[in-house]
C-alpha cells in the first residue's frame, strides 16, 4: 500500500487499494504532432533579436488590463448587464479571460484592418483614378441590376481563390491545380511580430476614432432626449415630414437614388473637391446662418409680454491674453495689471469690473440697466459669431485677435505675434432686454 509523506492522513481514513490488472497495455502507432506556426501565438516563444519596442508592445495586453481593468471582487460572478443568453454576457467578467481574449483578438484582427485600408484607399483615390473609377463603374452596374447582389458570396469566394492562386511554374511539368497543394496561410499574427504591432496600432486608432465620433455626435443626440428645449420642435418637424413624404414614396426612383448616394462619397473625397470645397463653404457665410437659426429658436421661446414690449440688445466684451512658455494658452488671468479687465462694456475696452468688484458690471455678468428694463428670461447671453462690429471679421467662435497693444485686429492669430511675445483677443456677447415697468432697477 502506498503511503504519502507530504500529507497527513486522518486516523479514520481508509486508503482504497489499487486494482492490479494483468492485461497488457494496447499499443498504437501514431505520428508526432505537427509544430504548426499557426498555433496560438501566446504559447510561442519570442523570436530572437526582439527590440525593446516589440517587447513592450508584446506585453501591452497585460499592462493595459492591469492598469485599467479593476474588477471588484463582489462582481466577479455577477452579471453587470442584468441580462442572460446573450453574446455579451456569455462568460462572466474575469481578468484572465479578458487578457486571453484580447491577445487572441489582436492576433486575428489583421484581415479586418487590411479590408478597411483597401476600402479607404479606393474611396479616397489613393490607388489611382483607374482603380476608383473601376469600382464606381461596378457599383453603378449593380444599382441598375440589383439582383446581381445575390451573386456577391460567389464573387467573394472567386476573388479569394484568384488572389491565392499560386504563380505558374516555369518548368512546365503540366501538373494540374489540384496537385499543386500550397502550404496554408497564417491565420494569425505571432505575438511581438510586425503584424502584431500593426494590429495594435489599428486597434489604437480605431478606439480613438470611435471615441471622437461619440464625442462629436453626443451633443446632437441630446436634442433627441428631451435634454434641451429643441426636442419637441424636432419631434413635430420629423412627424410632419414623415406624413407628408408617405404619398410621394411610390414616386421616388430607388435606382437613381442609390446610384447618386453611393457615388457621392467618391465625389466628395476627390482631391480636387477637397481643395475647393473649403473655399466654397467660406463664401456661404455659415456664421450668418448659425446666428439666424439661434435667433429663430430664441424668438420661438419668447412670451407674450416680450412681444408686446420694446426689445433692445445690450453687449458685453470678453477679453483674454495669450502668453508663451510652459503655461502657453489663452486665459483671463494672463491680463496685465492696468489694462482692460476680463469683462468690459465699452468697445474701447474700458467700463469694466474693477479689482474690488465695483463698476457697472459685476463678476456674475449682471450689470446696471435703466429703470423699467429687464433681461429676457427665456434666453441667455449669446456669443456674437458674426462679429459685424469688427471690420477684420472673426473666427468661428466670434474671437477677434489683436497684438499686444490690442491693435491690428485679425480674424486669426498672426504667427509673428506668437514669435515676438504675447497677443490678445476679444469677442462680443449679446443679450436682449425688454421694457418692464415692474422690474427692479438692478438686475
Amino acid at each position: 500500500m502506498t503511503t504519502f509523506d507530504y500529507v497527513d492522513i486522518p486516523p479514520c481514513a481508509t486508503i482504497v487499494p489499487t486494482e492490479v490488472k494483468n492485461t497488457s497495455d494496447t499499443k498504437f502507432n501514431t505520428t508526432l504532432p505537427s509544430s504548426n506556426p499557426t498555433d496560438d501565438p501566446a504559447s510561442l516563444p519570442s523570436a530572437p533579436g526582439n527590440t525593446p519596442t516589440r517587447t513592450v508592445f508584446g506585453n501591452l495586453p497585460g499592462l493595459l488590463l492591469a492598469s485599467s481593468l479593476q474588477i471588484p471582487t463582489n462582481v466577479l460572478n455577477e452579471n453587470p448587464r442584468n441580462v442572460s443568453q446573450l453574446i455579451s454576457t456569455r462568460d462572466p467578467l474575469s481578468v484572465p479571460t479578458t487578457t486571453v481574449n484580447f491577445r487572441r483578438f489582436i492576433s486575428r484582427i489583421g484581415p479586418v484592418f487590411w479590408l478597411q485600408d483597401r476600402v479607404e484607399e479606393v474611396v479616397t483615390w489613393k490607388k489611382g483614378w483607374k482603380v476608383t473609377v473601376l469600382w464606381m463603374t461596378a457599383y453603378s452596374f449593380l444599382c441598375y441590376y440589383p439582383r446581381l447582389i445575390l451573386l456577391f458570396p460567389n464573387l467573394v469566394v472567386l476573388a479569394i481563390i484568384i488572389v491565392a492562386h499560386p504563380p505558374r511554374a516555369s518548368s512546365g511539368t503540366g501538373s494540374s491545380i489540384t496537385e499543386q497543394i500550397q502550404p496554408p496561410p497564417r491565420s494569425m499574427a505571432r505575438e511581438g511580430s510586425t503584424e502584431w504591432l500593426a494590429n495594435i496600432q489599428g486597434v489604437q486608432n480605431l478606439m480613438g476614432l470611435i471615441a471622437d465620433s461619440h464625442d462629436a455626435a453626443f451633443p446632437y443626440v441630446l436634442h433627441l432626449t428631451f435634454a434641451t428645449p429643441h426636442t419637441p420642435h424636432i419631434f413635430t418637424i420629423t412627424l410632419l415630414t414623415t406624413l407628408l413624404a408617405l404619398p410621394f414614396l411610390p414616386l421616388i426612383p430607388l435606382r437613381p437614388l442609390f446610384l447618386v448616394g453611393g457615388l457621392a462619397p467618391f465625389a466628395f473625397t476627390h482631391p480636387f473637391v477637397q481643395r475647393t470645397l473649403p473655399l466654397l463653404l467660406s463664401t456661404l457665410s455659415l456664421p450668418y446662418w448659425r446666428a439666424r437659426l439661434t435667433r429663430l429658436i430664441d424668438d420661438d421661446r419668447l412670451k407674450d409680454r416680450h412681444w408686446q414690449s420694446e426689445l433692445r440688445q445690450v453687449e458685453l466684451f470678453e477679453n483674454e491674453r495669450w502668453v508663451p512658455g510652459e503655461s502657453a494658452g489663452w486665459n483671463k488671468v494672463n491680463l496685465k495689471s492696468g489694462e482692460r479687465v476680463a469683462w468690459t462694456r465699452g468697445r474701447d475696452g474700458w467700463n469694466g469690473v474693477a479689482a474690488d468688484g465695483t463698476g457697472d458690471i459685476s463678476s456674475d455678468l449682471t450689470f446696471l440697466l435703466e429703470p423699467g428694463w429687464a433681461f429676457v428670461e427665456t434666453e441667455d447671453w449669446r456669443a456674437d459669431i458674426e462679429a459685424k462690429w469688427s471690420e477684420a471679421g472673426a473666427d468661428d467662435s466670434g474671437w477677434v485677435y489683436t497684438n499686444d497693444a490690442w491693435l491690428e485686429p485679425h480674424a486669426s492669430p498672426m504667427n509673428d505675434w506668437k514669435t515676438h511675445g504675447t497677443m490678445t483677443r476679444r469677442r462680443r456677447w449679446l443679450r436682449r432686454i425688454y421694457f418692464n415697468p415692474a422690474a427692479s432697477a438692478v438686475i
